[in-house]
């Protein structure tokens, strides 16, 4: 069987011979990098629809290209039903009860039955159980159900945070994150989602505005309350009370308010969060397959879900440097509602915009349906394959191939595109590509994954519990205990200080109760930056510093390995203490101003040695990581690196060889040219000779002519063109050798080329790469001080001490 495990293809099936629909031995190799103009998926209950897209997912996963999956049905979670050992007992849980009985087995017999079928399915296919397990150490597999504890809820509504600052400054953007995340939350209200007449859109759209702007968070109970007190003003030129009155407001607010009192609401805020990059890969940097079912999900839950998750997808991507590569894939399984041609659903905009800008960023769509006329028409001209299945009625297929020849995607004329369509059987599409210069048809391959049909909830549930415990997606740092104090010892006036000591007063994050103290409680507080300059890894620039320190009992020297390390935007510092604060007690060694300045000195040493800039660096790759960069994001970019690279190369093997094979080709229509001219002429050298001799011959036997001078020379002529005709004939000869010489030569230069191409076949994961560390430290020079002094941190203390 031809090889199918390439560099940047997918292995989808095996061509067919249109006259008969028999399977062709040639294999259906998509290039991957063809998904980034998108691609749909058409056909009806019954095509095969769901194989050929979880055959997709299969070959992105293989090439650690990371997937998001939407799933209307509970089919694409399928894909976590793959088992290597094919083991009966693996396959038990998954199989129908149903068609056991009708086959008169029990169900462990029928499992034993299902798990050798599909061995035996995938051995036919040139697939083994090395593959897969090799998909499933490829990618992570996670099944996720928002709105549903099932599988790995989502928190999609826990609290609307502001997204990065670089996306805020981009204020087209920004803006239309903003409309899609009210649109989307009035859209599971039921309420107008028009953010131009939509009063309650715009409001909520200002609320959030002002609050983003301030760098500020808002939970659903903070939005209720902004919505009865909103924090801006004015709405445009009208203030709030007269753009929407305080009555339609509280409505508004009871509306929201009872949609979180229901129920089966919390399973909304509850779960991962909701990040587009850790949906597509895990805390390590290792691609993902994220199947987002939402099966379970009403009609305008899923539209409240589908629109977050598109805007979510659009920011995410514009955040993303370019790229020609293949970098990642979103799967819309069923797309029936959310781009229909004529109505104007939440989902359509943001999906329309996907289909015009992510091709600029190496982002790949792939819709799938049942019926062409789900589909917007603005959206068929950036769709560049086409693979369609058995459709319903020749209407279908007239109104498919219409829309294929007004969007100019098509190769071939309408006559020979429905010919090809009414001729189409189960699991067999036909694969319309704007890169290749005439559609084929071909036969999807046997899946590596169980296909088991829609999962119900429960399934999900027991799928969930053999899934790896999710990391989690944020890590929330809390503050340090504060160590208890007693109010003895503690005294109302701070210390007298001597001169050169400098101090300052923290924030304690709230306001003492009224049962409550504040005790503060000194520590060592220096800034400092340091500048990092190294030419060599290419560093420069400067890091700010706030440590906090207490001495050390023993020796006096502050404890530097166990300081507290604390961003400068996060401290809050204070020119005096709250009032009727206490202090405790002071260290005598804090008394000393000459202990500052050696505490400085220690503090530039400890920097230099224990605070670095940690590199990575990749040997394989040639990169480092950044500054700052973590090993995550930093495996992330190396992986987009190698397949970028491996596209180039392949691109300059091809270039290569395809010059080379053009000029054979040429060499080759020529020889034959000349081989069947000659040919022709030998063949009719041949013929003229036999009629001359044949004529002077007979001539002389049936004596109707003496022998005579004239006979002689057309004796004599013909002998020379029989000599000719002979010549002729090994002119041919020579002419086939050639050809066969030119055909060996092209044939050699064929299976050259595929030798250079396996030298490339292993693709590169970047989750195998062993990174080398490498610490940038500081000179001494490079280090400033820029405070040393008593930092007073408030404790709270209760009248029980």
């Amino acid at each position: 069987m031809q090889n199918f495990e390439k560099l940047g293809v997918f292995y989808l099936g095996k061509k067919l011979d249109t006259n008969d629909m028999s399977d062709r031995e040639e294999l259906l190799l998509y290039n991957s990098n063809d998904l980034t103009t998108h691609a749909a998926i058409i056909g009806m209950t019954g095509s095969g629809k769901t194989g050929l897209g979880i055959a997709l997912i299969e070959e992105a996963a293989m090439d650690h290209i990371p997937v998001l999956a939407v799933d209307p049905k509970g089919d694409m979670a399928n894909l976590l039903l793959t088992f290597p050992e094919f083991r009966g007992e693996q396959f038990e849980p998954w199989v129908d009860a149903r068609a056991a009985a009708t086959q008169g087995q029990s169900v462990a017999d029928y499992a034993a039955t299902q798990a050798a079928q599909w061995q035996a399915g995938l051995a036919e296919w040139g697939q083994t159980p090395a593959r897969v397990a090799q998909l499933r150490s490829h990618c992570d597999f996670t099944v996720y159900t928002p709105g549903s504890s099932a599988g790995v809820p989502l928190a999609l509504l826990g609290t609307f945070r502001p997204p990065a600052a670089e996306l805020r400054d981009d204020r087209d953007l920004y803006t239309g994150l903003i409309a899609g995340t009210v649109t989307a939350l009035l859209s599971l209200l039921d309420l107008d989602t028009d953010p131009v007449t939509s009063k309650p859109h715009i409001l909520i759209s200002n609320i959030l505005h002002t609050c983003w702007d301030e760098d500020r968070s808002l939970d659903l109970a903070e939005l209720i309350a902004a919505i009865q007190n909103p924090p801006c003003r004015t709405i445009g030129v009208l203030d709030v009370d007269s753009f929407l009155p305080a009555k339609q407001r509280f409505e508004l607010a009871l509306r929201i308010n009872s949609l979180l009192a229901a129920p089966g609401f919390a399973a909304w805020m509850e779960g991962e969060a909701f990040d587009i990059d850790r949906l597509l890969y895990s805390d390590t940097g290792k691609p993902r397959v994220s199947v987002l079912s939402i099966a379970h999900l009403n009609d305008r839950e899923r539209m409240f879900f589908v629109t977050m998750l598109l805007h979510a997808v659009l920011a995410w991507m514009r955040r993303q440097s370019g790229s020609s590569t293949l970098r990642a894939l979103l799967y819309i399984d069923e797309l029936f509602g959310f781009m229909p041609p004529v109505a104007n659903p939440a989902s359509k905009e943001p999906l329309l915009t996907l289909l015009k800008q992510a091709r600029a960023f190496g982002l790949g769509l792939v819709l799938s349906t049942q019926n062409p006329v789900d589909l917007d028409y603005r959206g068929l001209s950036n769709i560049g394959s086409w693979f369609i299945g058995r459709l319903q009625t020749e209407r279908d297929r007239q109104r498919l191939t219409a829309g294929l020849q007004s969007a100019q995607t098509s190769n071939t004329d309408v006559q020979q595109l429905d010919a090809l369509l009414a001729g189409l059987g189960k699991r067999c599409f036909l694969l319309n590509n704007v890169h290749e210069k005439s559609p084929v048809v071909f036969r999807t391959r046997w899946v590596m994954s169980y296909l088991a049909g829609p999962l119900s909830r429960e399934q999900i549930r027991q799928l969930a519990n053999t899934m790896p415990t999710a990391t989690p997606t944020q890590q929330t740092v809390a503050p340090a205990p504060a160590k208890p104090l007693a109010l003895i010892g503690a005294t109302p006036s701070p210390p007298v200080l001597e001169p050169g000591i400098h101090q300052t007063w923290l924030s304690g994050g709230r306001m003492a109760r009224a049962t409550e103290r504040v005790v503060y409680a000194p520590e060592l507080l220096l800034q400092a930056t340091v500048h990092y300059n190294n030419v060599r890894n290419g560093i420069d620039e400067r890091h700010r510093f706030a440590i906090l320190a207490a001495p050390a009992t023993n020796s006096g020297n502050p404890d530097w390995d166990n300081s507290e390390e604390m961003p400068l935007d996060e401290l809050q510092r204070f020119d005096a203490p709250a009032a009727s604060a206490y202090f405790a007690t002071l260290p005598s060694e804090m008394t000393r101003a000459a202990n500052f300045g050696a505490w400085e000195k220690q503090l530039r040493s400890w920097l230099r040695t224990s605070r670095p800039v940690r590199l990575l660096a990749s040997e394989q790759m040639k990169l480092k990581s950044r500054p700052g960069e973590s090993e995550r994001d930093f495996r992330i970019r190396l992986q987009l690196a190698g397949n970028e690279q491996r596209d180039i190369r392949l691109s300059q093997l091809r270039q290569s060889y395809e010059g080379k094979a053009q000029r054979l080709e040429t060499r080759l229509q020529r020889a034959m040219q000349s081989q069947e001219r000659k040919s022709e002429q030998a063949t009719s050298s041949k013929v003229d000779a036999a009629l001359s001799f044949g004529t002077a011959l007979l001539g002389t036997m049936l004596g109707r002519k003496p022998i005579s001078a004239t006979t002689l020379s057309r004796a004599g002529t013909a002998a020379r063109r029989a000599g000719a005709a002979r010549r002729q004939s090994g002119d041919v000869q020579r002419a086939g050798e050639t050809v066969m010489q030119l055909q060996t030569e092209l044939e050699n230069l064929k299976q050259d080329f595929e030798e250079a191409v396996a030298g490339l076949t292993d693709a590169y994961s970047a989750q195998d790469d062993e990174l080398r560390e490498i610490l940038v430290r500081a000179t001494a020079a490079n280090i400033t001080i820029d405070w040393c002094g008593i930092a007073w941190r408030p404790q709270f203390v209760n009248n029980s001490g």
